[in-house]
């Protein structure tokens, strides 16, 4: 085993997206990272050549992934590889013909790394949903462009789960972000999206709203992220947002495609658009600070930093109903909505007179998210991982404990 500090191991972690480069995925891997440092393990990150990890290499658009990182598990012979496994981070390319052809630019490392593996899967999808994932918003003469879309969807579902089983298989453990993802990921260990104010000393709401602007006496709903077709925020245009409230977006542009998105609301009455584009962690939790719940509108979900960043500062939701926001909305944590204007609006009415209780149940949840729980979490699956292959050598696989 590898010299490390006070755990005796250390780990190299896998992302192409990482600080300063924009991303939800990129930022929870730092924020890992830093969280695993602070308890002293040893542990490097490989990343894309725009991001600061220690080693870079790796790439979207790059067809050697695999090979750069083989290469370097052999220089540094690290006791765990831990990747942030997100199909299109290394690759994810739909064959629109033969879906035996799609693959992603990793496959090949999972089948000859020799050091133990655990994978975050941080994208799983149901068929339906799979498919509403194909929306395409903008201009497209024909519906071309989304029949197109449509079609390698419909042929790729199988490759696509068949990418997330591959590596499940191949890793030592596998973690996902909810309960609802380990029916599509089996025998995956559940540890939550870890989220927590960006200063020690919390905000007061009155503070942050003056620090950027907004209403002081107003309730108000925060949308807030990467503007992509699948966050469903043209319902908005749709919505009466009643007097008392304020929804206050603010979006910064999606890098990974080329949707075509039509978001004017500026003759939208009780919207406030920010356009303060991508912010900063300073910048962002004051704006948590600032509001008194999250909208998630989502019409395609994995899982959603932006809700785990709400309820880590306390924050109840009000989202469309997909299982993933399903799972939350049953602990008392925000409210599920059908995805159309009208239930939308009886949802607020709903959160509004249930605040107080969904707000302490938020305050309870939110302990469960501190960077320093999840780190030791990560812990006990890497020291579970270590100790089983001492005592089976070549035994690859673990049972991890289960958690609520």
């Amino acid at each position: 085993m590898a010299e490390g500090r006070k755990g005796d191991f250390n780990i190299l972690m896998v992302c192409t997206e990482y600080p300063p480069m924009q991303g939800g995925i990129g930022r929870y891997t730092f924020n890992l990272v830093q969280a695993l440092r602070a308890k002293d393990i040893k542990i490097s990150v490989i990343s894309n050549s725009d991001g600061d990890g220690d080693y870079k290499g790796l790439s979207p658009f790059a067809k050697n992934n695999s090979e750069v990182l083989y290469d370097l598990v052999e220089k540094l012979q690290p006791d765990i590889v831990h990747i942030q496994h997100e199909h299109g981070l290394y690759g994810f390319e739909l064959h629109p013909f033969f879906p035996n052809r799609t693959k992603t630019g990793i496959d090949k490392f999972y089948s000859v790394c020799k050091v133990p593996i655990v994978s975050t899967f941080h994208t799983a999808y149901w068929f339906k949903v799979w498919m509403q994932s194909t929306l395409i918003e903008g201009k497209d003469t024909f519906h071309l462009k989304y029949l197109y879309e449509y079609w390698k969807h419909l042929i790729n579902y199988q490759s696509f789960r068949r990418a997330n089983s591959y590596a499940m298989f191949k890793s030592a453990a596998g973690i996902v972000l909810s309960n609802y993802m380990t029916k599509l990921i089996p025998g995956s260990h559940v540890i939550y999206h870890g989220a927590e104010p960006f200063q020690s000393v919390e905000i007061e709401q009155k503070e942050a709203r003056k620090r950027l602007s907004l209403p002081e006496n107003e309730k108000i709903v925060l949308v807030q992220g990467f503007l992509t077709a699948t966050k469903g925020w043209n319902i908005l245009k749709k919505m009466e947002i009643p007097d008392g409230w304020k929804v206050v977006v603010n979006h910064s542009k999606n890098h990974y495609n080329n949707q075509t998105i039509d978001l004017n609301l500026n003759n939208k009455k009780n919207i406030i658009d920010l356009e303060m584009d991508y912010l900063s962690e300073k910048d962002l939790s004051t704006l948590f600070f600032a509001s008194d719940i999250i909208f998630l509108p989502y019409k395609a979900i994995s899982g959603s930093g932006t809700m785990f960043d709400g309820i880590g500062h306390g924050k109840p939701f009000l989202a469309s109903n997909t299982a993933f926001f399903k799972e939350f909305s049953k602990v008392g944590l925000g409210i599920a909505a059908q995805r159309n204007a009208k239930s939308f609006e009886k949802g607020l009415k709903i959160v509004d007179k249930n605040y107080e209780s969904l707000k302490s149940n938020v305050e309870k949840f939110r302990k469960n998210l501190k960077w320093d729980n999840i780190a030791d979490q990560h812990i006990d699956i890497y020291k579970k991982i270590l100790n089983a292959n001492k005592e089976k050598k070549g035994i690859r696989t673990i049972t991890p404990k289960k958690t609520q």
